[in-house]
């Protein structure tokens, strides 16, 4: 018996003799040592596998330290470097910032900037305008939604030099901007902004008679879901049994702001959104619940409506809460990232904005240079685009306030 014990002990200690060797050989073929005058260093696989793949970079680089007549800044080589790889990737909302390029757009996302008080976009490697902000300079030169810019201070821009371009339009406060624009029906003409310090105010609301509500959305900042819920209170408070909310020109922002925006309506759990990455997998963005479930609803929408803005429609309209008013949608149905932490190699400023996933509406669809269709096509007549805006002349409005009306029991 004591036979049989030691011969399994033997057994047992060679099993796990075997099983540690394997993964003491897995876990050093997985590292490179490098011997260097000072002695070895030892790095990932990985890691090596990038110096090996980029080698030409490290070759530029000594050519430069070696030949080159003038000073050369290491930070601007890197920051070149970065920029010149995502702009490779061929994709318009995937971008490196360096320090001040990242602390204008996360200045954005708070709510205030200097620039021209513009939001643009890519359709068919174009730069276009989606939206502008009430009171901006974009807005007093008359630029509109739809429009396509074709230079920015003398320099060509299409598709591809989206972050450049703009970066260009933003800058110092009182500095004057040149654009050289496209609209249908005009041709190509110029434009002169002068920067200024651009507030949004991205909720606005009031009670257009007695029963009906109206809500505008400018676009989603770190504030709106809250603002837009204390709209709603706000309007209950005076007797509201219809609401309007107004998603034209509003060109989207935080994904979590839109889903809490959007929890208002749709019950607790249900599905408001969905992204799916590079290797299938599925994150789910479901309703939080909130205080407006059953309320009748009326969105109005247009081509300036994107992103966020067409989450937001995309589940009201898959869940049959509310009838959609004016013309198609943008079209922009993917999600970035932004990476600028520590833990994500970012320590210096500088950060990584990234397409990660494309996202579906709780059916399943994916809008991506599709758009979302209106249950009600209302055009916006032209000769009134460009002028001050009003209401009582605004056919999208009128009609969507119809349906709001017969929306009441």
């Amino acid at each position: 018996m004591d036979g049989k014990k030691n011969k399994w002990k033997r057994v047992t200690g060679i099993v796990a003799l075997l099983i540690v060797t394997n993964l003491i050989t897995l876990g050093l073929s997985n590292y490179i040592s490098f011997k260097l005058p000072d002695g070895k260093v030892i790095v990932s696989r990985k890691t090596y596998e990038n110096i090996v793949d980029f080698e030409k970079l490290y070759t530029i680089k000594d050519k430069l330290d070696r030949y080159y007549l003038g000073e050369i800044d290491i930070n601007k080589l890197i920051d070149g470097a970065a920029a010149g790889m995502t702009e490779a990737v061929g994709d318009p909302y995937t971008t490196y910032m360096n320090a001040e390029e990242f602390k204008d757009f996360y200045s954005q996302t708070e709510g205030n900037y200097v620039g021209l008080g513009i939001q643009v976009g890519v359709k068919e490697d174009k730069i276009v305008v989606v939206a502008t902000f009430e009171n901006s300079p974009a807005e007093k030169v008359g630029i509109l939604s739809g429009d396509i810019i074709e230079s920015v201070n003398g320099t060509k821009v299409e598709g591809k030099d989206l972050e450049k371009a703009v970066k260009t339009m933003k800058g110092e406060k009182g500095e004057a901007v040149e654009l050289t624009l496209s609209r249908e029906n005009k041709g190509s003409f110029n434009v002169k902004a002068v920067r200024d310090e651009i507030e949004m105010i991205t909720v606005k609301k009031e009670m257009i008679d007695s029963q009906v509500g109206y809500i505008q959305v400018t676009m989603f900042d770190e504030n709106t879901s809250s603002n837009f819920e204390n709209a709603i209170k706000d309007l209950n408070s005076k007797g509201m049994k219809s609401l309007i909310v107004d998603l034209r020109e509003n060109p989207g922002g935080l994904l979590d702001q839109t889903v809490n925006m959007c929890s208002q309506f749709i019950p607790k759990n249900k599905n408001i959104v969905y992204t799916e990455d590079k290797n299938g997998n599925r994150k789910d963005y479901n309703s939080v619940g909130g205080i407006a479930e059953g309320l009748p609803l009326t969105i109005l929408i247009d081509e300036g409506s994107a992103s966020a803005s067409e989450i937001f429609t995309g589940a009201i309209k898959d869940y049959k809460l509310g009838t959609l008013v004016g013309t198609k949608t943008f079209g922009k149905g993917v999600v970035q990232t932004t990476f600028y932490r520590d833990r994500d190699g970012f320590r210096d400023g500088t950060a990584l904005k990234v397409t990660i996933s494309k996202y579906y509406t709780p059916n399943g669809q994916n809008i991506h240079g599709i758009g979302i269709e209106p249950d009600i096509l209302v055009e916006y007549p032209e000769e009134l685009k460009g002028k001050a805006y009003d209401k009582s002349v605004d056919p999208q409005f009128e009609k969507a306030l119809e349906v709001a009306k017969e929306k009441i029991k």
